[in-house]
């Protein structure tokens, strides 16, 4: 008998499976908590169940927390930043990241295995796409985490979609995994302390603003002028950077909240005044914050991160031109996990 996966599944889901195993309606109730508060990876457990119970559930069921294995993890010399490599089932892997910040922690998840966008900055795509996530396996890698942080009282208690992946291309699944974190029988995380990344997809971020959640948007911009950003970013071929910003200020509209642009800043690229001014032209008067990411090294990419004074100097005309700015503040360089690292050195060293 194939065994369905049970995490992913929201409570009226939970019920429906458990009552057609002929469980009562409110054990679907106790397995939530279990699953999404407690973060049980096996059905053991779960001790206000009967044996009985749990036999059933484990012949049915699987748990996506449970079955994931961990490949290679590294810890940053700081302590503040943990990055794993997590194998799945079919034999794909992800890779996943918490970081220790001076309000508590933060879980950076990716959405898909490898990616299909090719930004010609950022190590994810080095081994092209190969299957979007489900939201089971979304919620493992922060269930990865959260059962260890809560043997010292810890939680994760804000998220980022901004790992590997084009979150707007899985949305229906990513909103799942989000949902059922924000659950108050679940996680509880509030949706202004979560956020989704995006290369700029036009339809999903439409689709966000359909949907009407008060989730963060993060816009990676990276280049204000069509023929720079069509260098560096393929995606805006389909979806030019002006039709994402249009799409953006309808989202900020519709929540009321700043939508952030990531800025990653590249020696000699993208980093002279003549870029700043482009960028600084297109967002002036906009409810937005442009976060400045100088670049962290991806070999294969062959991209210089700018030095201190340009990167002062790129900051300083944004805020001279009332440009609400921010320099991102680096963690997990040193094992690969900062932004537009992941994937690909861990892959290369788990097959060695």
């Amino acid at each position: 008998m194939n065994k369905r996966e049970i995490m992913g599944l929201d409570l009226p889901e939970l019920q429906e499976a458990l009552m057609s195993l002929g469980l009562k309606k409110f054990r679907a109730e106790q397995v939530f908590r279990w699953l999404y508060e407690k973060a049980a990876v096996s059905f053991d457990e779960m001790s206000n169940l009967s044996k009985e119970t749990r036999a059933l559930l484990a012949a049915h069921f699987t748990i996506a927390a449970g079955e994931v294995r961990v490949l290679k993890e590294y810890r940053s010399a700081d302590g503040l930043t943990h990055k794993v490599l997590l194998g799945l089932p079919d034999g794909a892997s992800v890779e996943t990241v918490l970081m220790h910040h001076d309000y508590g922690y933060s879980a950076c998840l990716s959405s898909q295995v490898g990616c299909a966008m090719n930004c010609a900055f950022c190590a994810s795509g080095l081994h092209g796409f190969v299957r979007n996530l489900t939201a089971a396996e979304i919620l493992a890698q922060l269930y990865y985490f959260q059962n260890r942080l809560q043997k010292t009282g810890d939680r994760v208690s804000r998220v980022v979609i901004m790992g590997s992946g084009e979150p707007m291309l899985n949305l229906e699944q990513v909103l799942k995994a989000l949902d059922v974190l924000h659950h108050d029988k679940g996680q509880c995380i509030g949706y202004r302390n979560m956020t989704i990344s995006t290369c700029g997809v036009v339809p999903g971020i439409e689709e966000l603003t359909r949907q009407g959640r008060t989730i963060n948007l993060a816009i990676s911009l990276h280049a204000a002028t069509e023929e720079l950003r069509n260098r560096l970013m393929p995606v805006n071929r389909r979806y030019p950077f002006q039709q994402a910003v249009a799409a953006a200020d309808a989202y900020e509209k519709m929540n009321g909240r700043q939508v952030m642009y990531e800025y990653i800043l590249l020696a000699g690229i993208n980093d002279r005044e003549s870029d700043a001014r482009a960028l600084a032209d297109v967002l002036a008067h906009r409810e937005c914050v442009v976060n400045l990411i100088p670049a962290n090294p991806v070999p294969e990419k062959g991209f210089a991160r700018p030095d201190d004074r340009q990167v002062d100097r790129f900051f300083q005309y944004l805020k001279k031109r009332h440009i609400n700015v921010t320099v991102r503040k680096e963690m997990g360089k040193d094992i690969n996990a900062a932004c537009g690292q992941l994937r690909a050195s861990m892959i290369k060293e788990a097959k060695a």
